[in-house]
């Protein structure tokens, strides 16, 4: 796709010389909202650090509206639009909420009134340290900060972890309404398979480090075999863990 924000190509990367991600294709264009999902370990996480220049490819390249960011260090990289909310939030716990939202990183600026814009809880909670809130109201902070940068490309790393279903649901449309309002592309990683496909555009399904399955968000979650079997890897003979992941998926969806 011509019009894509973020392209991947043939994206080969992990650590210490050991691939972790193999040959990776994956676009995402401004506005839309693309859900990268998989099994623990299939590489998500890896896809995302590479994007944000914490990890580098051994092979293939990240491309920005087509300019190669090979040579674009992390911090020139948020620089240019690309926010990460990692797995860990990020988060200083003795500031208050309101001076997360001025301290920007150097050569940035935040705009605080978005972030109330996008959740107006946060403005009763301006003057409370972010180590007293919730584990729900810190990744709320952790988000708003980053729609603060009003970012271009937004990696979102499991918003859920930690969370009860109830809050994901809350936390998500908030990121699907800020693309399609700011024409912002976000590339989303979620263990609650049902909750993420209900917000994004596309999905990619990683299976040990490859991608095995793409189609838009509706084409996923009406073929639950499907998707079931490209968690697994696409030739997979293992009943017991095809039932265990199904079962997996199914019990989300009756928590959601």
């Amino acid at each position: 796709m011509s019009d894509a924000l973020l392209a991947l190509e043939t994206l080969t990367a992990g650590y210490d010389e050991a691939a972790v991600i193999r040959d990776i294709e994956l676009e995402v264009r401004p506005g839309e909202v693309v859900a990268l999902l998989g099994a623990n370990g299939a590489g998500k996480t890896t896809t995302l650090r590479v994007v944000s220049g914490l990890v580098k490819p051994m092979s293939g390249r990240v491309l920005l509206e087509g300019e190669d960011l090979a040579k674009v260090s992390p911090s020139a990289r948020a620089r240019l639009g690309i926010a990460h909310v990692p797995e860990g939030r990020g988060l200083f716990f003795g500031l208050t909420v309101a001076e997360h939202l001025r301290v920007a990183p150097r050569g940035e600026k935040l705009d605080e009134a978005i972030a109330y814009e996008y959740f107006p809880k946060l403005a009763e909670l301006k003057n409370r340290r972010a180590g007293l809130l919730s584990g729900g109201e810190q990744q709320m902070l952790a988000l708003a900060r980053s729609l603060a940068r009003k970012p271009r490309l937004l990696l979102l790393d499991e918003l859920s972890l930690g969370l009860a279903p109830v809050v994901v649901e809350r936390l998500l449309p908030v990121v699907h309404a800020f693309a399609t309002e700011r024409g912002c592309a976000v590339l989303l990683v979620e263990q609650h398979v049902h909750l993420a496909l209900e917000v994004a555009d596309r999905g990619y399904v990683l299976s040990h480090g490859r991608i095995v399955l793409q189609n838009d968000a509706a084409h996923l979650r009406a073929n639950r075999q499907l998707l079931v079997a490209s968690y697994l890897g696409e030739h997979t003979q293992d009943a017991a863990a095809a039932a265990e992941v199904a079962s997996v998926i199914e019990r989300e969806e009756d928590d959601g």
